[in-house]
């Protein structure tokens, strides 16, 4: 009984994490698209320049 409950823990702990690592394809997937969509639609800045991909 002992041994059905670990490994019905087991399958639930790897089972939890790749639903997980699923969600978290979609959500790198969704910032990616963001990032690239910022590059298309970002326009220029006020000084006349195009602006950097990063903040600093």
């Amino acid at each position: 009984m002992a041994l059905l409950i670990v490994v019905l823990l087991i399958a639930l702990i790897l089972g939890g994490a790749g639903f997980a690592w699923h969600i978290l394809w979609w959500v790198a997937l969704a910032v990616l698209v963001l990032w690239l969509l910022g590059f298309v639609f970002g326009g220029a800045s006020a000084s006349g320049g195009r602006r950097r991909w990063y903040r600093w």
